[in-house]
């Protein structure tokens, strides 16, 4: 059977375990249709690049998913009437990544004390570019005054209208 990485969004105000809910459902879905689940993650409520739904977060779940593509079909549709999905997105791999997802490898990896190393920065209670320009130097040359022109009519021959 073919093998799928199944990511969905659900609305934030939902709590995580209506999240955990949702994905029984789909699970069941999944299994009555001949397909199994390998594997699922939760990622948790992150903030949306863009509003989805007037939605500024959402609960994120992966789901890798080993089924055929009835069964993935019948899913997509059971989440489009879904009004707690907000979003979904299904892509077929060769084969299932063993361990954790690259989402919960970062958040392992942002665990760090503090916000790292932040490299050479300098304290932020003085100047270290060298010294401000005065605005109000006197010694700038004055502006260019702007000189106006004064348009008049031109004459226009009475043979030519």
């Amino acid at each position: 059977m073919p093998l799928y990485e199944h990511v969905f969004l659900a609305r934030q105000d939902i709590s995580a375990q209506q999240v955990e809910g949702l994905v029984d459902s789909f699970r069941s879905i999944i299994e009555t249709n001949g397909g199994s689940i390998a594997k699922t993650e939760y990622w948790g409520v992150r903030s949306l690049t863009f509003r989805i739904k007037k939605n500024r977060k959402a609960h994120f779940e992966l789901l890798n998913i080993d089924a055929p593509p009835a069964a993935i079909t019948e899913l997509e549709r059971q989440m489009r009437l879904s009004t707690d999905v907000i979003r979904f997105l299904t892509v077929r791999v060769d084969e299932h990544e063993a361990g954790p997802s690259a989402m919960m490898r970062r958040s392992e990896r942002d665990d760090r004390d503090g916000r790292g190393d932040r490299g050479d920065r300098f304290d932020r209670d003085g100047p270290r570019r060298g010294p401000r320009r005065d605005r109000d130097r006197d010694d700038r040359p004055p502006r260019a005054e702007i000189e106006t022109i004064a348009f008049e009519p031109a004459e226009v021959d009475e043979e030519t209208l």
